[in-house]
């Protein structure tokens, strides 16, 4: 699949069981990302990488709890648990995931005050440079999975489309948080915007 990348979206520790921010389940993604990759020679993976204090977490502002939104200058902000801060082992990419001829490591979430749930752009409309980098290896398609599917990794394919790429979501490879009915909201946006619902014996051909 030589126009193809496969965009793993981060399997960190932090979100498996057991995890600080964890999504049901999460441990379950791991073996199928590996065997998903094997059939990519273009693998990108990314991580969340924020540093203390980031303004995401609810942790950042007193009398807040997890879970809460509120709104910041980007628009409304989901509170999250303490996650994925810089150089802990929680952000480190999951144990088990082998991945060795991935040829990109994308951290988000950097800046302290801005959230990035995609690959593509942070929250505040900041390019990642992400698109430009795959054009520039003649990259035409986008498949994800990955943590979590109502967020970052639909996100990320959501400003995949929005580049121009046709993009697809592996479903058995992904798991979700499901907030508030959110990964029903995240399938129907991905729907709207012509995104594909694959499954991984749909890639593994």
């Amino acid at each position: 699949m030589p126009h193809t990348a496969l965009l793993l979206i981060d399997l960190q520790p932090d979100f498996l069981p057991g995890g600080a921010l964890a999504v049901p389940n999460g441990n379950e993604v791991i073996p199928l990302a590996n065997r998903l990759a094997r059939a990519f020679s273009t693998v990108i993976l990314t991580q969340d990488w924020h540093p203390p204090g980031h303004r995401s977490f609810a942790s950042a502002h007193p009398g807040r709890a997890p879970f809460e939104t509120i709104r910041l200058p980007y628009g409304d902000q989901t509170l999250w648990p303490d996650h994925c801060r810089q150089g802990t082992p929680g952000a480190a990419l999951a144990p088990g995931l082998d991945v060795p001829h991935a040829t990109l490591i994308l951290r988000k979430g950097c800046n302290p005050e801005v959230d990035s749930y995609s690959a593509f752009t942070e929250a505040d409309g900041t390019t990642t440079g992400l698109a430009a980098w795959l054009r520039a290896r003649a990259i035409t398609n986008v498949i994800l999975a990955g943590l979590a599917t109502d967020y970052c990794v639909a996100w990320s394919a959501l400003d995949a489309r929005r580049a121009g790429f046709t993009t697809s979501v592996v479903e058995d490879a992904c798991r979700a948080i499901d907030l508030n009915n959110s990964l029903a909201e995240a399938w129907a946006k991905m729907a709207d915007a012509g995104i594909i619902r694959a499954a991984s014996k749909d890639v593994l051909f």
